[in-house]
C-alpha cells in the first residue's frame, strides 16, 4: 500500500490509464480542429468527436444528436437553467428545485431570482430526499422547469428521479437533472427517468477535467434552449467555441469503460463502503451516518462525529485525502448547507468527514483509513475532555 491514500473520489477522479492512452494522439498527431471541414486533419478530429459523442450518449441512453459538448458540468447546469428560463419566458417564469443541489445550480437559480424569475424550493427529508407528492403540489401554471439532481455530492443520497420525472411529464413541465455524481454508477437512463436535460462531467468518471456535456431531449418533448455562449454556431448553435478534442475523446472512452464495467465496480465499492462504515461505527459511539441508508452512491460515505471538528480529524489523518463536504465549498468554514437542510445541528455538521471511494480504492486502504480515523477521533475526544 502506497501513501498518501486518495479517499476523495467525489471531488474528482484520476484519469484512467486507458482514457489517457486514447487521448494522447489528439494532442500532437491528430491535432486538427473538429470544425475544419476542408482537410483530413479536421475530418479526423470531427470523426473522433462524433464517436465520443455517441459513447457519452450511450452512458445515459440518449442519442448522439442530443449531446451538447461543453467545458464541464457547471456550464451544463448554467446552459440548462438560463437557457430554459430565456427560451420559455413567454410561457412562465417559475422554476422548482431543492436546497441540497450543487452550488452550480443553486447560484444560477439565485441569479435568475434576482433577474425576476420565481424560484420554489422543495423541502428534503432527514436523509436528503424530495417527496414527489411535494413536487406535484408545487407545480403551478407558471412553472417551466424542475431541477433536481440524481445523486448528492456530499452525502451520496439518490433522489427518486423516475418518480419526479413522471410528475413533470404529467404536468408538461421540463425536468433537468444534474447527474454528474451518479451517471454510470447507478441505474439511470433518460427515458426511464423521463428527464429532458441532463448535466454530465468527465472528471467524475475517470476522464479529464475541463469537459462535460448537456443532454437536450429532441422529441417528446423537443427542448428549446437560448444559447449562453455565441460566436460561430458550434454544437448546433447551442454552444459556440472550438471543441476540446482530446478532452472529448477522453470523455467518450471514460463513458465506454463505465458502460462495460460500471455494474461490477458499483458492487465492489458498495462492499468496501459498507465495510468502512461498519468498522468505524462499531468502534466509535456518537457517529451519525448522513444520507439514505439504501438509496446512496456506492462509493459515498458521510459521517458526523459528535464532539469533534471534522477539520481536526482530517488534519490528524494527513496520510489520507478526505474532505468535509463539497470541494466547491471547501474554502468556507460555514457548516455544510446540505447537512443544514437535513436538519443536522451546526455542531454535528462541523464534525463531518466525507469519504469518496473509487476505482483505485483497495480493501487494505479502507482498513488503514478506518484504523486511522478511529484513533484520531478517540485522541481528539480525550483532549477535549481534558
Amino acid at each position: 500500500m502506497k501513501l498518501p491514500i486518495y479517499m476523495d473520489h467525489l471531488a474528482t477522479t484520476p484519469v484512467d490509464p486507458r482514457v489517457l492512452q486514447r487521448m494522447l494522439p489528439f494532442f500532437s498527431e491528430e491535432f486538427g480542429n473538429a470544425a475544419s471541414r476542408a482537410h483530413v486533419f479536421g475530418w479526423k478530429a470531427e470523426a473522433a468527436v462524433e464517436a465520443a459523442r455517441q459513447q457519452v450518449a450511450a452512458l445515459i441512453g440518449g442519442t448522439a444528436r442530443e449531446i451538447v459538448l461543453l467545458s464541464g458540468a457547471t456550464e451544463a447546469n448554467n446552459l440548462a437553467l438560463f437557457g430554459v428560463a430565456e427560451a420559455y419566458a413567454g410561457k412562465g417564469d417559475e422554476i422548482i428545485s431543492q436546497p441540497t443541489e450543487h452550488k452550480a445550480v443553486l447560484d444560477a437559480l439565485k441569479l435568475l431570482e434576482k433577474r425576476g424569475n420565481t424560484i420554489v424550493w422543495l423541502p428534503v427529508d432527514g436523509q436528503g430526499r424530495v417527496d414527489p407528492d411535494d413536487l406535484a403540489r408545487a407545480i403551478g401554471p407558471r412553472t417551466v422547469l424542475v431541477s433536481v439532481m440524481l445523486a448528492n455530492n456530499e452525502i451520496g443520497t439518490l433522489q427518486p428521479v423516475a418518480e419526479l420525472g413522471r410528475v413533470c411529464r404529467a404536468h408538461e413541465v421540463l425536468f433537468h437533472c444534474d447527474a454528474v455524481q451518479g451517471a454510470g454508477k447507478v441505474p439511470f437512463t433518460v427515458d426511464q427517468a423521463e428527464v429532458d436535460l441532463v448535466s454530465l462531467s468527465a472528471h467524475k468518471l475517470y476522464g479529464p477535467k475541463g469537459v462535460g456535456a448537456l443532454y437536450v431531449r429532441r422529441k417528446g418533448p423537443r427542448v428549446r434552449l437560448a444559447p449562453q455562449i455565441v460566436g460561430g454556431g458550434h454544437e448546433n448553435g447551442m454552444r459556440s467555441g472550438t471543441l476540446n478534442v482530446p478532452g472529448i475523446v477522453g470523455f467518450g472512452e471514460a463513458a465506454r469503460i463505465l458502460i462495460e464495467e460500471g455494474r461490477a465496480e458499483a458492487a465492489r465499492l458498495r462492499a468496501l463502503r459498507d465495510r468502512l462504515q461498519a468498522v468505524i461505527t462499531t468502534a466509535l459511539a456518537g457517529v451519525t451516518v448522513n444520507g439514505h441508508p439504501e438509496h446512496r452512491l456506492p462509493g459515498a460515505l458521510s459521517l458526523s462525529f459528535a464532539g469533534v471538528e471534522g477539520e481536526a480529524i482530517m488534519m490528524a489523518v494527513e496520510e489520507v485525502a478526505l474532505s468535509g463536504g463539497s470541494a466547491c465549498t471547501s474554502a468556507t468554514l460555514e457548516p455544510s448547507y446540505v447537512l443544514r437542510a437535513l436538519g443536522r445541528p451546526d455542531e454535528l455538521a462541523r464534525g463531518t468527514v466525507r469519504f469518496g471511494l473509487g476505482r483505485t480504492t483497495t480493501e487494505e486502504e479502507v482498513d488503514f483509513t478506518a484504523e486511522r480515523i478511529i484513533a484520531a477521533v478517540e485522541r481528539l475526544r480525550a483532549l477535549r475532555r481534558g
